[in-house]
């Protein structure tokens, strides 16, 4: 705000106005003919402008390579170097440069070539003063408004990035708290059951290093980590007391525990930012022969994400304390899944559990070796 209460231009605005202030007004006088190099810069001097003066196109490169200059005006026949050769070299040397051709002839192929190589205006000698003046000022004010729409473009790309970068930040934030609080929500869970402590981050991670080993990308791979984390869920709706019953489920009190899934979605579901990691959670109960739940799918059908899942939750479940049994051995458990593969769990998603926890087990003998 300013001192009287107004509202300060934006950064976009200032550049704008900015980009509209009149730059110094060089120009660039390109004929062979000597008396109307020296008539036409005397002309425009007494206009206001700043005139340089050469002979050839050689010369007016050599001027536009050191000085800058805001128009060139140039014969179209010249020794050398044509005017028309030299208009594209002008141009590459500087963009903004304002190009206007003279000649004495009246020649219309010439003209529409000297005006597709980029020259605003074509003029014929002898010239009227006046109307030369007015040429120029045309041709100023159209590079003017070029250079202004250049800048103006500029800035609103800028800005546009500088906002979705803001956006993206944001969003990512937002992505950050709402896995913070549905995470909260499984370890509140996994906490009321001291056989399930830790049991998601445990599956997130074994399941991140399947899919690391089956080749997906990294983005799949965090997306399937994240899965693992978030997959329970729903079982924040399922009674205590069939959780953590220390003996086995009847038909109904099964029933109710594969409800976690539908309830899982319905709290993920809104939840946007996380959708693409959906389908895997919904499909991590899931068996390959179609055996599983909740649709009863098989095979391909089953998202990848889910097959993971359900083979990393599978094998933590195994070697993990439970009130009834105690835990299997690593190896005791990729037997027993190994007899399961092809039913129970995808083949080539068994084949990489095993690799994977063959790799665990190497890498903990070696650590206890050093020790």
């Amino acid at each position: 705000m300013t001192e009287r209460g107004r509202t300060q231009p934006s950064r976009l605005t200032r550049a704008i106005r900015a980009s509209t202030e009149p730059p110094v007004r060089r120009i660039l006088v390109v004929d062979d003919e000597e008396l109307i190099r020296s008539a036409i810069g005397k002309f425009l001097r007494s206009r206001g402008y700043e005139v340089a003066t050469c002979e050839s196109g050689a010369a007016a490169l050599d001027l536009l390579a050191r000085e800058k200059y805001v128009l060139m005006l140039a014969d179209v026949r010249m020794p050398g170097m044509t005017g028309i050769e030299l208009v594209p070299a002008a141009m590459e040397l500087d963009g903004d440069l304002a190009v206007m051709m003279l000649t004495a002839v009246n020649d219309a192929p010439t003209a529409t070539e000297a005006l597709a190589q980029g020259a605003m205006d074509y003029l014929m000698k002898p010239i009227e003063l006046a109307d030369l003046a007015a040429a120029v000022e045309r041709a100023l004010h159209k590079r003017d408004l070029s250079i202004e729409q250049r800048k103006v473009e500029r800035l609103i790309r800028e800005e546009v990035a500088a906002q979705t970068e803001e956006i993206t930040h944001e969003r990512r934030l937002l992505h950050g708290v709402i896995v913070d609080v549905v995470r909260s929500l499984v370890r509140a869970q996994e906490a009321k059951d001291p056989f399930l402590r830790g049991h998601s981050d445990r599956v997130a991670d074994l399941a991140a290093s399947i899919a690391s080993h089956l080749g997906l990308k990294d983005d799949d791979i965090e997306a399937t980590r994240l899965a693992g984390r978030l997959m329970d869920v729903g079982k924040i709706g399922i009674r205590e007391s069939v959780l953590n019953k220390p003996a086995e489920l009847t038909a109904e009190e099964f029933d109710h525990v594969k409800d976690h899934v539908r309830i899982g979605l319905e709290i993920l579901s809104p939840m946007k930012s996380i959708a693409h990691v959906l389908p895997a959670i919904a499909d991590h109960h899931e068996h390959w022969n179609g055996g599983g739940y909740p649709r009863g799918i098989a095979g391909e059908a089953i998202a990848l994400g889910g097959r993971i899942l359900t083979a990393a939750d599978a094998y933590d479940a195994l070697t993990s304390r439970r009130a009834w049994r105690d835990a299997l051995t690593p190896t005791a458990a990729v037997d027993f899944l190994r007899e399961r593969a092809g039913r129970f769990l995808d083949p080539k998603v068994f084949e990489a559990l095993e690799s994977v926890v063959t790799r665990r087990k190497t890498l903990n003998f070696l650590d206890s070796t050093t020790e």
